[in-house]
């Protein structure tokens, strides 16, 4: 008598339930915009474009944070935007989905309608290779704006940025299961990066390869010298504070709080915010 084999973890899983609570904060994305943008303009934003927006799950925190806003999420993938309608939006409530717009559409071709904040978060435009391409993305992003917008980013650098590693951790949220963050090779000459996301069970069971990346890896300055060139009138780069681990002394640990840079300490690894002034 055959018995039907019993279920991993790993098949029973949602990539995208996995995704959103191991490598996304929205609450801190959407209080870090808000406070940035409150204390480079004097007012508060209203609305917001989440430029490869994926699941939506930055546009429905942004609108739940403020009954007065409205949210565009832009992103290429059909199945990925009507996951985050049936499992973001629409659990949010009629009210705050009815204030979110998605657009399946590729990022360089969407200026309308405009925004407060266009955001482009967990280092999306790496897609883009060349400098041309950036520059346009970046010029399409400042069109998308208001005549005081605010176009912001994260970046992730540091000395093993380069390095061929692997690096896992537990997710808070989530029991049973790792969070697996792979670069796989790093090319020198083209700056090309390949990178994974994998997650590993308690049962034993797996999902390698959850997500893949190929990205060609920008530094802070490339970045900031393609925003003037695409129009931006200033560029602002704002650096994580680090307090001594309370594990180990010789060790810094990220504090989530930030604050406008222009000379900082190299360190082993770090994830910023940009934010570009029309």
């Amino acid at each position: 008598m055959s018995s039907k084999a019993k279920k991993t973890m790993a098949s029973q899983a949602d990539i995208h339930v996995l995704y959103e609570k191991a490598v996304q904060e929205p609450e801190s994305d959407v209080e870090f915009y808000n406070d940035t943008y409150q204390k480079i303009r004097g007012r508060k934003p209203l609305v917001l474009r989440e430029d490869f927006c994926g699941t939506a799950l930055i546009s429905t925190e942004w609108c739940k944070s403020d009954p007065a806003r409205k949210a565009i999420g832009v992103d290429l993938d059909g199945p990925t935007l009507d996951w985050g309608k049936q499992h973001n939006l629409q659990p949010a409530g009629e009210d705050i989905a009815s204030r979110i717009e998605l657009i399946q559409a590729n990022v360089l071709e969407v200026t309308e309608p405009r925004a407060d904040i266009t955001c482009a978060m967990n280092f999306s435009y790496n897609i883009f290779k060349t400098r041309e391409t950036l520059r346009e993305y970046f010029v399409a992003a400042r069109k998308g704006l208001k005549e005081d917008g605010i176009f912001i980013l994260d970046m992730f650098g540091g000395t093993e940025a380069m390095d061929e590693m692997e690096e896992e951790r537990e997710i808070d949220e989530l029991d049973d299961v790792d969070y697996v963050w792979d670069q796989d090779s790093f090319n020198p000459i083209t700056n090309d990066i390949v990178c994974y996301i994998h997650f590993n069970f308690s049962d034993g069971s797996e999902i390698q390869r959850a997500f893949t990346y190929h990205w060609r890896l920008w530094s802070i300055p490339e970045v900031r010298e393609l925003m003037l060139e695409a129009g931006f009138s200033n560029v602002r780069v704002y650096w994580e504070k680090f307090v001594d681990s309370d594990d180990d002394d010789d060790e810094l640990e990220g504090t989530g709080e930030y604050y406008e840079a222009m000379e900082v300490e190299n360190q082993e690894s770090w994830i910023i915010y940009i934010a570009a002034e029309v």
